[in-house]
């Protein structure tokens, strides 16, 4: 229960924010209220914010208020910035609009985009942003921009302090201005007039004071993000450009970035890259220097180097991409991963040539290589991303995965390496590892910490002082290179800066934010322990999940991201309540199975894409089919054995519905029929089943037909879905997919065996997803014999019309003597071999299930379409469609909210695809298309060859 002034303040709010959009329940404010830090507190109200407007009206009342307000994007932040005990304000995925510039120089994005999205965006005029965070593709620019973000390749010249055009922004006081509008700057000089002239004052007493200014410009030499962005001080004259450059890493502490306009930098796409194995980290250091220094005097172009000490490569061994010889290094051996980038070939070939040469005197432990296969130096790539998550997989249960990161002056970089690790080894902290982008001599050192144990929070704070006093005063490093002050490094600003410097910041805060209403306790912070403070808790749940880091990666996979929980928020409140449940607090357990029950279960799709972007692997798919199982009486299971023995009875009555559906619709008309359903979901709450035009008429096959004998033979498995669901009333197809595919197999000279008791067979996918795992394992087991025997034991190909079921069928069978293919592969196998394809002109869409992405078929799926149609279109922004089986009928919501940007990315297609017919109903649902199976189109396009 909210009290005092944030209940009057909830109360004034809700007339101006959509009151879903408001959170003051338990369940909603853990799981918003947690970063991928090792911090949490709890905010008392979560706003989720889908435009500018609202932030203003939350900001306004809160300072009228005296409430203090922190600014979230994606929560991907690692120091604790991103957390609250007051008022949490999240930017939604809706806030998300961006404007790309005619010449294509600049963009202008509001905060919700990722980063990747943004490339994407700017990938087709060969253009990019210029920060390239590790996070990239979950991380929102509000908060790249906000931490001042950079990563693997951007170094100091192309972060978002380098590359920023212009703001616009929201003040405490509810201000805003326009930096690039000459207008919004000249109202803002009238209403803000001493507050221009107190920074500029403030700019020029730094430029005065010649021993500070001499160390600003020497500390931004190498990456920093340990307090305010103070270069801005004597980088700038221009009031506005000292301001808008000081919002570039204040963490939301100054003010809130409502959109950034960015200049883009050029995305070269001729690269080549080497993993290079040292014989110890003082080689590969000093042969960074080298590097750095050769690159500094434009000897050389090297655009990435990356350092994977001992310990790092372990963590990634076992990694089946990884070389065997790895596991044979002594205990001394460090990597550097070097990239170069080229504007064509031929440069590329040179600079190649360069770095090598430049190398020659290191001693090495395998020869030097660099690759141009986008495969493999792709993979590289994605093993050093990988490692801070890959250190979290192994870490003891109920540990906290701590990520740190430093920069040193090049000069001194082998010297502070091997101190480093000197300290790791004082305090007992033997799995830590370091890596990162060594070239701008920043380093990330990755080790794990129980929190719950105060001697182990005592050996933490004794590390860290040592670390400090390492970093800052010994050489004169960044205690943050780039993850920002948080309230990590907040205690410690004054040490690494000194007190002239630290005074300017805190004139700085006061300046923008006098009441210190905006994200207190993060950069200036005088709480000497503010470091041990608030620590998360990491307790044991399910071993489903218990080794996630909660770094947020996942996210924006989720098809329900934007309408009620991510998996990352599910597995928090997993083990909240998991606690609860050891402590025996029985009746609040209750109140947080009650909420989850609809937010963390019901919405659910259980796609399990969360796990092909998580760093190890968790699905938590696979947890909400745990849970469902869990919460299956006998009663229940009894039923769905019962459907399951009974199948074809099932499937009957099916179809006597679906006819009866659609014969209501024939006589009352669209309209009403969707008002009578509507209004039916309404009185009974949900749950009856959505209607729509793309509801698929009810057919039969028939497996019974004239065939010629052919040496080709091929079992052709019906999925139960498309011997139950055909075209809808709408359609313009003529045929139904069962007589499309049989069409397809003899044109290819195919002769086709159908299983027996073919009504009665299912890959049990329809069971799992719900929990009932008995009834599933029967299903699978009984089609598994049945295809065997087809197939002669293996002797010939097994083709089902339904990627997902193909899937289920692969993982669930235990003779893998089966080849069995979805639509994508055999086409591609078989079909490319016997048919001559003709593309058409007309741009068509396509959408990958995610069952055929977790099957790796995504860029074959491609392939495939760009045989049949010379301009494919795919929607960047679309992965699971939310329909998930049959849940897209229940609970349409789901469906609507994960294809909400679809429309709009395949306005110009004229035909679209996919293989999995309820993935294609939410699919024409939300697009207005009317999706099919690619096999139609195949059919449409092909003829036999040789004819």
């Amino acid at each position: 229960m909210l009290e005092g002034k944030y209940q009057d303040f909830y109360n004034k709010i809700e007339k101006s924010i959509p009151v879903e959009n408001i959170f003051t329940d338990k369940l909603h404010t853990l799981a918003y209220g947690t970063d991928a830090s090792f911090y949490r507190l709890i905010p008392k109200i979560v706003i989720k914010t889908d435009n500018a407007d609202e932030v203003h009206k939350i900001v306004s009342l809160a300072n009228e208020m005296n409430l203090s307000v922190t600014f979230r994007a994606a929560g991907t932040s690692l120091s604790g910035q991103a957390i609250s005990d007051s008022i949490l304000i999240v930017t939604s995925r809706k806030f998300s609009n961006f404007k790309i510039a005619e010449d294509k120089s600049h963009i202008s994005l509001q905060p919700a985009l990722t980063g990747a999205q943004t490339n994407n965006l700017l990938a087709p005029f060969g253009k990019k942003i210029g920060p390239d965070p590790a996070s990239i593709n979950a991380a929102m620019i509000g908060g790249i921009a906000a931490n001042n973000a950079s990563g693997m390749c951007c170094g100091i010249a192309d972060n978002s302090y380098k590359t920023l055009k212009s703001m616009k922004l929201i003040f405490v006081d509810g201000t805003r201005l326009d930096t690039g509008n000459e207008e919004s700057k000249k109202a803002f000089r009238k209403s803000h007039g001493e507050f221009l002239k107190e920074l500029k004052a403030i700019s020029d007493e730094t430029k005065a004071d010649k021993e500070l200014a001499n160390l600003i410009e020497k500390k931004y030499k190498i990456k920093n993000t340990c307090g305010y962005s103070i270069n801005s001080l004597i980088d700038f004259s221009d009031e506005f450009e000292i301001l808008q450059h000081l919002i570039i890493g204040s963490e939301g502490t100054l003010a809130f970035i409502e959109e950034i306009t960015y200049y883009t930098v050029e995305d070269l796409k001729d690269k080549a890259s080497a993993l290079i194995y040292f014989k110890d980290v003082k080689e590969a250091c000093n042969a960074v220097t080298k590097l750095k220094l050769a690159r500094d005097s434009k000897k050389i172009t090297v655009d990435a180097v990356e350092l994977m000490d001992r310990a790092g490569l372990a963590s990634i061994e076992n990694d089946p991409a990884m070389p065997d010889f790895i596991k044979n290094f002594d205990k001394n051996v460090t990597a550097l991963l070097i990239e170069t980038r080229a504007i064509n070939d031929e440069k590329l070939d040179t600079q190649i040539k360069e770095l090598e040469s430049l190398l020659e005197e290191f001693e090495v432990v395998r020869d030097i290589y660099f690759t141009k296969d986008v495969e493999q130096y792709s993979l590289y790539w994605k093993i050093r991303k990988g490692l801070f998550p890959a250190v979290g997989a192994v870490r003891e249960n109920g540990t906290t995965v701590i990520i740190e990161d430093v920069a040193y002056p090049i000069e001194d970089l082998a010297d502070a390496t091997l101190e480093l690790q000197a300290l790791f080894k004082k305090h007992n902290y033997s799995e830590a590892l370091i890596f990162g982008h060594a070239l701008e001599g920043n380093f990330h050192f990755v080790f794990t910490q129980d929190f719950s144990i105060e001697s182990e929070v005592k050996r933490y704070d004794e590390f860290m002082q040592d670390v400090v006093n390492s970093v800052a005063v010994k050489y004169q490093g960044s205690l943050k290179a780039e993850h920002g002050t948080g309230r990590n490094m907040a205690s410690f600003i004054e040490v690494e800066w000194g007190k002239t410097a630290y005074f300017m910041m805190k004139r700085i805060k006061e300046l923008f934010d006098p009441k210190g209403l905006l994200n207190p306790g993060v950069i200036i912070n005088d709480d000497a322990q503010a470091h041990i403070k608030n620590l998360k808790a990491m307790p044991q749940s399910n071993e489903i999940i218990d080794k996630c880091i909660e770094c947020g990666f996942c996210e924006p996979t989720c098809p329900s991201n934007d309408l009620t929980l991510t998996p990352r928020q599910r597995i928090v409140i997993n083990r909240h309540m998991s606690q609860l449940e050891r402590e025996g607090k029985d009746e609040e357990l209750k109140e947080y199975q009650e909420l989850y029950q609809y937010d963390g279960i019901e919405t659910c799709a259980t796609c399990s894409l969360c796990s092909s972007a998580c760093p190890v692997k968790i699905d938590t798919g696979s947890l909400t089919k745990y849970l469902r199982a869990e919460q299956n009486s006998t009663k229940a299971n009894t039923v769905a054995n019962f459907v399951a023995n009974n199948f074809s009875t099932t499937l009957t009555g099916m179809k006597i519905g679906l006819h009866g559906a659609n014969l209501m619709h024939k006589i009352v008309g669209t309209a009403s029929m969707e008002s009578i359903t509507d209004t039916i979901r309404e009185w009974t709450k949900g749950k009856s089943a959505k209607w729509s035009t793309s509801m698929p008429k009810a057919i039969s096959i028939n497996t019974r037909f004239e065939q010629k004998s052919s040496d080709k033979k091929v079992v052709y498995f019906p999925s139960c879905i498309n011997r139950t669901m055909g075209r809808s009333s709408v359609s313009q197809e003529e045929k139904e997919l069962f007589d499309v595919t049989v069409e397809i197999l003899q044109k290819a000279g195919y002769e086709i065996i159908f299983p027996e008791d073919l009504g009665n067979l299912c890959c049990g996918m329809p069971f799992s997803s719900k929990g009932f795992n008995e009834a599933a394992d029967s299903k699978s087991s009984q089609l598994e014999d049945a295809l065997l025997n087809a197939s002669d034991f293996g002797s010939y190909p097994v083709l089902c019309d339904t990627s997902p079921c193909t899937k289920k069928m692969i993982e669930s069978f235990s003779h893998k003597e089966l080849d069995i293919y979805e639509p994508i592969e055999f086409a591609l196998e078989f079909l490319t071999k016997e048919l001559e394809f003709n593309p058409i002109e007309e741009p068509i869409t396509i959408h990958t299930t995610c069952s055929s992405r977790k099957m790796g078929l995504e860029e074959k799926f491609k392939k495939l379409a760009q045989l049949c149609s010379t301009k494919v279109i795919i929607p960047a922004d679309v992965q699971c469609c939310g329909f998930a089986g049959d849940r897209g009928f229940n609970f349409p919501e789901l469906n609507k909210s994960a294809l909400r940007n679809l429309k709009t990315q395949i306005k110009d297609a004229k035909y679209a695809f996919s293989t999995s017919k309820t993935c294609e109903i939410g699919l024409s649902d939300e697009s207005g298309l009317d999706y099919n199976s690619i096999f139609y189109l195949i059919n449409k396009v092909t003829k036999p060859k040789n004819l």
